[in-house]
């Protein structure tokens, strides 16, 4: 029987998943828009962009999502069939049938790896040092969620797990890592100061080609690189959910793929309270849905 300071503690994190999984919708949606373009032609056409509008390259509708939130969401439902047990085969198959499902977009390393899965029925691609790209990255929330409270092991081996299905590469698992012990510790309370000292500092001296100061990086790549390094100065550079990943879609790029990483984190790190009405309510109502539904249903018991 949950005590009440059980309780309060278990639905304060249920409360921080759900708002790391809406904050990684959100601000995919939000960058989707600016994907592809420089700061200077964001400036030119929004002076800032700061709402869900839709439009981009990929001419969405105002709320609607790309590759980065489906593709997280087919993971997590692979998660949960297999009982809350993150399996490389089950990834595979699973993000294979949202590629057969035609996603509205789709990295190029991500449908390489998987059509090679597709032939050999191997789940883990080969390693490779092309294939550093921020494509297990954005995906990485499930596994935090499903592997919370479980021994750092047992976490390194499901984060790889889902990761090398697409991305078998050092950089693109240092990344996937480091995202997982960033969302378990700020769902378990953490602050930003404490983030930082505990993880972003020594993993910044472990792995120097990550050093996100002092130039700041605009216009990132789809290298996990670049990724890492725009969300973390947005993240450590800014003190809301709100400022976070406004300041990480005006800097363009991979800015769908940056909003997100930084939406999960903004989310776990600043709560519910602290994501904006007017995005919420311009998020596509299905994948608000879906989001809420996994953040909640992940968790373990």
């Amino acid at each position: 029987m949950r005590t009440s300071s059980s309780s309060t503690r278990a639905a304060s994190l249920a409360s921080k998943a759900e708002a790391a999984y809406l904050g990684l919708a959100i601000g995919d949606a939000l960058g989707a828009t600016v994907e592809f373009m420089t700061p200077r032609e964001i400036r030119a056409q929004f002076k800032l962009h700061r709402d869900l509008t839709g439009g981009g390259w990929l001419k969405l509708k105002a709320g609607q999502v790309t590759d980065d939130t489906t593709m997280t969401l087919a993971l997590g439902e692979a998660i949960l069939a297999r009982g809350g047990r993150v399996e490389a085969l089950a990834c595979a198959q699973a993000f294979d049938a949202w590629m057969r499902a035609k996603p509205i977009d789709i990295g190029n390393t991500v449908r390489r790896n998987l059509i090679a899965f597709r032939k050999s029925g191997v789940p883990e691609a080969p390693p490779s040092e092309h294939d550093a790209g921020n494509g297990a990255a954005m995906r990485v929330l499930p596994v935090a969620l499903a592997t919370f409270g479980q021994s750092e092991a047992a976490v390194r081996m499901a984060v790889l797990a889902q990761a090398h299905v697409t991305h078998h590469n050092a950089d693109s698992d240092a990344a996937c890592l480091l995202l997982t012990r960033l969302v378990q510790d700020a769902l378990a309370g953490a602050s930003l100061r404490e983030l930082y000292r505990q993880h972003i500092r020594p993993f910044v001296a472990a792995y120097p080609q990550f050093a996100y100061r002092p130039r700041r990086r605009e216009n990132p790549s789809g290298w996990v690189v670049e990724t890492l390094q725009a969300v973390l100065q947005a993240l450590l550079d800014t003190g809301s959910f709100e400022e976070c990943l406004i300041d990480v879609v005006n800097r363009g790029g991979d800015a769908d793929t940056t909003g997100a990483i930084a939406g999960m984190l903004a989310g776990a790190l600043y709560g519910l309270e602290a994501i904006p009405r007017r995005w919420l309510k311009a998020l596509d109502p299905t994948i608000r849905a879906a989001c809420r539904r996994q953040a909640h249903a992940l968790l373990p018991a």
